[in-house]
Order: C-alpha cells, then structure tokens, then sequence
C-alpha cells in the first residue's frame, strides 16, 4: 500500500473514531467545544497512531536480537575471515544494520577474486554500504514529517477554536441590557477546552517528533560506524 493511500485511511478512520466519541462518549462541558474538538481529536489520534507505527517499525529496524550480540558474533567472523557466517548471521537477523552489512559483505564476496587495487576495494564495499544505507533510512524516517505537521496543525486548530470561543463570549457581551450569562459562559468555555486541546495535541506531536528523530539519527550513527570498522577490517586497514 502507498504511503499516501495509508495516511488517508489512517484519517478517515479517525475522523469516523472521534464523531463517535464526540457524539456518545464525551461529557458535556467537553463538547460544549464545538466541532473543533472533532478535529482536535482525530489529531491526537493521528499522533497515537504514528507513534504506534514508528515504535513498531524501529523495533523491527533493530532485528529479531540483541544488537550487541549480533555485533559481537558478526565482527567475531569477519575477524577471523569467515565472511560466508557473517552474512548467514545477517540473515539471521535482519533488520537495517544487517541489511547493510551484509551489501558491503557481498560485495567483499563479490570482488574478493578480481584483481583490484586496495583503494578500489575501499571504493566498492563503501559504495555497497552508502547505497543499502541509502534505502534503509527513508524507512527509519517515514512518518516523521507528519508528527511534526499534526503539532503544527493542532496549534492552528486550537487558535482556531480559541478564536471561535472568544468571539461568541464577546457577541454575549454585546447584548443590551445585561450580558447573556450563558453564551458567555459558553463562548469562554470554547475558547479555554480548544486551547487545551490544541496544546496538548501539538505537545504531543512535538515530544514524539524530537524523539524519534534522535533515535534515529543514534542508529544511523551506529550504522555508519560499523560499516567503517567493517570495511577496515575488510580492507586489511584495522
């Protein structure tokens, strides 16, 4: 399935979720939000649910083990020259920092009977590793963009609903003779549940996005510097 095609069913879905508690569920002082309060919370719901799928999808980046463990044994074969074991480990594991071993690996394997200069050895495996590198990242980065938008958006959305709010308090006001108590009540009501809404959705957006992005700039990291101590182990330059 696209991505695109995902998220969109991933929104419809939450719009359908947040009518339902909106309309059955949510108590009265809450709904007294107004309609904005439905698109606050397909919002956080968006949030919840991107955040599910990033921490499911770094699990699966990490591979079906230890990340030490599967190191330890991999640089233990590649060590000792048996390169063959070291790519069984990494399908064994799976996972980004197997997947890119074991390119730079079977490219090693690859070249190991071709008569090539040592700089063109350290071109070919570093280039293996810089292309598989390459097509697991975006994987690792998916969906962040959008954690970010939805904090963005939510804030948009509650000023939006703060305004809305104020402005029926201040039409409440506007009546001659005494204010009506109610509306402005109501409006003032409005206003404050949207804020909150808003911010606490856009916190949200925003603690998760900085998150995963440092998780993912730590694995990135990690990958890069095996991939270097593997190629100088490779090479015959550790």
């Amino acid at each position: 399935m696209r991505p695109g095609a995902f998220i969109m069913i991933i929104i419809v879905l939450c719009f359908i979720v947040s009518w339902i508690i909106f309309e059955y569920f949510l108590p009265q002082f809450v709904k007294d939000g107004g309609p904005v309060v439905i698109g606050l919370m397909v919002l956080t719901m968006l949030d919840i649910t991107f955040i599910i799928e990033r921490s499911l999808t770094l699990k699966k980046a990490r591979g079906k083990r230890s990340q030490v463990e599967f190191l330890k044994d991999a640089m233990g074969a590649i060590r000792n020259n048996d390169v063959t074991r070291a790519v069984n480990l990494c399908n064994s594991q799976q996972g980004t920092m197997a997947n890119v071993l074991r390119a730079g690996l079977e490219r090693f394997q690859t070249i190991a009977d071709e008569n090539l200069t040592s700089d063109r050895q350290v071109q070919e495996i570093k280039r293996a590793f810089e292309e598989a590198n390459a097509l697991e990242t975006p994987l690792l980065e998916r969906n962040l963009i959008a954690l970010q938008t939805i904090a963005t958006i939510a804030t948009l959305v509650g000023l939006l609903g703060t305004t809305i709010g104020m402005i029926r308090a201040f039409a409440a006001m506007a009546n001659e003779g005494a204010p009506d108590a109610i509306q402005l009540a109501l409006g003032i009501s409005e206003a404050l549940i949207n804020t909150a809404g808003g911010l606490a959705a856009a916190i949200m957006g925003i603690v998760a996005y900085n998150y995963f992005v440092n998780k993912v700039d730590m694995f990135t990291y990690a990958v890069d510097e095996v991939a270097q101590e593997v190629l100088a182990i490779l090479t015959g330059r550790a």
